[in-house]
């Protein structure tokens, strides 16, 4: 159980199932992977034990490659342009001359 002022939560126990993917850690340092879906398993020494979630299993959907959306694209007027990038202004004629 946390021991966190006001924090009365207790961490998932053996036999209960995992809510969200990640890495888990029970009471003696043991980490294992555990999918949605799947058991929290007892240990073969300690029996029923607490589980603690230590890193979440995050996805990430990228393949390496930028985003096509982010090319600069070559026939964007000057009005197009402003609203890709509020920097990427088009060149200003020069009044004082």
């Amino acid at each position: 159980m946390s021991e966190e002022k006001g924090h009365f939560q207790m961490d998932p126990m053996s036999g209960e199932p995992v809510e969200v993917d990640g890495v888990y850690k029970n009471e003696w340092g043991r980490e294992e992977k555990l999918a949605r879906g799947e058991v929290f398993p007892a240990d073969p020494m300690l029996g029923t034990t607490e589980w603690e979630l230590t890193q979440l299993d995050m996805e990430n959907h990228s393949n390496g490659e930028t985003d096509p959306r982010l090319y600069p694209k070559k026939d964007a007027t000057a009005h197009d342009a402003h609203l890709q990038h509020p920097k990427r202004h088009p060149a200003k004629p020069n009044k004082l001359e």
